[in-house]
């Protein structure tokens, strides 16, 4: 059996803003417009298709993003840079710190919209 994830639609209050955000955030390119969709396309393939809502309120997800040394080094420089807060923590009971859990690095952040993102070097459970 091969199951893999390929898309998921992330609700906006502007799309053009949130996947921009994300986009200049984590270093990817904002993709043409397919639909009502905007598409951010990470390196393994799977899309986060940004759409408008027409709700007020938007229901926060969380997304995390597997990241190399290298790349969490420039992330996190980025998220520093626009003063952006970010914890160590999914309760957001470290602000200000990033996590060191199994032997790498992690940090969250929230997005235009209140969407939870989370940038990582190794995955849970990985050891270390």
């Amino acid at each position: 059996m091969s199951v893999e994830l390929n898309h998921t639609i992330v609700m906006a209050r502007d799309k053009r803003v949130s996947a921009e955000f994300m986009a200049g955030m984590l270093g990817l390119e904002v993709g043409a417009p397919f639909g009502p969709f905007l598409p951010v396309t990470t390196v393994n393939g799977v899309t986060l298709d940004f759409a408008d809502s027409d709700r007020d309120e938007i229901a926060s997800q969380h997304y995390a993003f597997l990241v190399s040394e290298d790349d969490f080094d420039t992330i996190f420089q980025r998220i520093q840079e626009a003063g952006i807060t970010y914890y160590a923590d999914p309760a957001r009971e470290r602000p200000g710190e990033i996590n060191r859990r199994d032997g790498g690095r992690g940090v969250y952040f929230l997005d235009p919209d209140g969407h939870f993102l989370e940038i990582l070097t190794r995955p849970y459970g990985s050891g270390g």
